[in-house]
């Protein structure tokens, strides 16, 4: 009794503070929607902002058992409508939750028309916001096997846990049910994800909660009692778990930069921008331990974020320039101006000849890359040395994808979605050869597996394995095997320093 009425109170308070809606979804369900309705307390139904049925266009009578509703006055208003055409369990719920957000609701209750969820439990719904919570689960879990007294069929239950278990597991998250369809949200919270672009069936719960777990926001889960009756299910399970499973494995991968779905773009703290590397096997281990003279003069191009390769050089005393758009001047170990890099170079900065210049990943984002090597070669001295990388579009894994139809645009990597050009190893070479350049030498990386798994925070043996084989491979056969090429090449004269150093020399007495 005293837990319920700490319940009770809590959920009052949410009340107060907030204008909290029940948003119920409603499809053929004209047999339960008035005893939902009816059964929701009338405590709670008092302030409620209010209550609104959205049917999903069924063939019953769902709408006129809701206006044929006897609701008293006191309550929150009791509003009804209805779908142009049939838009599925996740697409009702899509337009409910912009309906609550466009009507300026901060808490918004999920009920069921079936009367699968028991509007009695609303207190335990709303009581969790009191603590903070973003998001409220009802789950027939928390308490192991009261979902079977409440004759959930055996087999569903089986399939639950084992369903759970597994999405657990590739989301990182400790749930104790992910399939409850009793739940709630903060608007505000709703506001950070990109629920609209999710599944418009009934994975379309799956997709949110991989949304709210992704955008690190609280959820909280209550017990809820488990209730089978005469309702009718309109879920294929066997193709609602492999749908799910699937949600969850498209999630895991973006996470390793291997595949890319907008409605799982959430990234709270991290920077969108290129992540130094710090694997032996990486191209950033490479550039930072290049032998570069004292006192010589280096441009790093596109280095805004890149200051843990650009330092380890200026500690050793070579001068260095940094130009990027996003490039920080308040550095005072490196001089950096911001630059358009696909406007004139010169026309921006005080530009030098330097000894050295590094572009690492950067041409594949200008619009025009074959002006930027022109500018590259005009900026150095004779002899100087340019490191330049980029993702090898021929790489053997997106051979194999493109030979299966598939092109997925990425956050991160080859397919970034910021590239404006893709190159193959012949390509690149290609590029600075034809500015004047001479390609020197090619140094192939594989993909940085090592570091993607030390900033999951989880040691994978298995992982600093194939990334060891990983980058034998690219060295063994670049143009398929690379996943990024550096190219090392020196400045050549121009007819320029030619003519100079020609015709400034007297070659002797011409004889007749």
């Amino acid at each position: 009794m005293e837990m319920t009425r700490n319940v009770e109170a809590c959920a009052l308070k949410v009340l107060e503070k907030n204008k909290v809606a029940v948003f119920v979804v409603a499809y053929n369900a004209e047999k339960h929607i008035e005893s939902v309705l009816k059964r929701i307390p009338p405590w709670v139904a008092e302030r409620l902002s209010e209550i609104y049925v959205v049917d999903d266009s069924s063939v019953d009578k769902t709408v006129e058992a809701v206006n044929a509703t006897d609701w008293p006055d006191s309550f929150a208003p009791l509003n009804i409508y209805r779908t142009p055409y049939n838009q599925g369990y996740g697409g009702n719920q899509r337009l409910g939750y912009k309906y609550a957000i466009e009507k300026g609701i901060d808490i918004v209750v999920l009920l069921h028309g079936d009367g699968q969820y028991a509007p009695e439990f609303l207190p335990q719904m709303l009581a969790p916001y009191e603590d903070g919570a973003d998001a409220v689960f009802g789950s027939r879990f928390l308490k192991r096997f009261e979902a079977l007294r409440g004759k959930m069929p055996i087999y569903k239950w089986v399939g639950n846990r084992i369903l759970t278990a597994f999405q657990n597991f590739l989301l990182g998250s400790k749930l104790s049910e992910l399939h409850s369809g009793y739940r709630s949200y903060r608007t505000s919270a709703l506001k950070k994800i990109p629920f609209e672009c999710n599944s418009l069936w009934f994975d379309f719960d799956a997709d949110i909660i991989i949304q709210l777990n992704a955008a690190k926001l609280k959820i909280a889960e209550v017990a809820i009692p488990t209730f089978y009756g005469d309702e009718i299910c309109h879920v294929n399970g066997i193709l609602y778990a492999a749908r799910c499973i699937k949600s969850a494995i498209k999630y895991r991968l973006m996470q390793y930069e291997i595949f890319y779905d907008p409605k799982y773009a959430i990234y709270p703290d991290d920077d969108t921008q290129g992540t130094v590397k710090f694997a032996k096997t990486s191209l950033h281990h490479y550039v930072r331990n290049l032998s570069i003279e004292s006192g010589s003069k280096l441009l790093d191009l596109g280095g805004g974020h890149g200051d843990a390769i650009a330092k380890a050089h200026s500690r050793k005393g070579v001068d260095i320039t940094c130009i990027d758009r996003i490039a920080d001047p308040a550095n005072e170990d490196i001089r950096k101006y911001r630059v358009d890099l696909d406007e004139d170079w010169g026309r921006q900065f005080p530009m030098d000849k330097y000894d050295t210049v590094f572009a690492l990943d950067i041409i594949e984002h200008l619009r025009s890359p074959e002006n930027a090597a022109q500018q590259l070669f005009e900026c150095m001295r004779p002899g100087g040395r340019l490191f330049a990388s980029t993702g090898n579009i021929a790489y053997l894994p997106l051979r194999c994808m493109f030979l299966l139809g598939f092109f997925n645009w990425g956050r991160r990597g080859i397919l970034d979605l910021t590239h404006t050009r893709l190159f193959t190893l012949g390509s690149f070479r290609r590029l600075f050869r034809n500015a004047g350049f001479r390609v020197e030498k090619v140094l192939a990386f594989g993909p940085p597996l090592r570091d993607l798994a030390d900033r999951s925070n989880r040691r994978k043996p298995i992982l600093a394995i194939l990334d060891f084989l990983s980058f034998k491979a690219a060295r063994f056969w670049p143009g398929l095997l690379a996943y990024q090429i550096l190219l090392l090449c020196i400045r050549t004269d121009d007819v320029r320093d030619l003519m100079k150093s020609t015709f400034s020399r007297p070659g002797g007495n011409h004889l007749p």
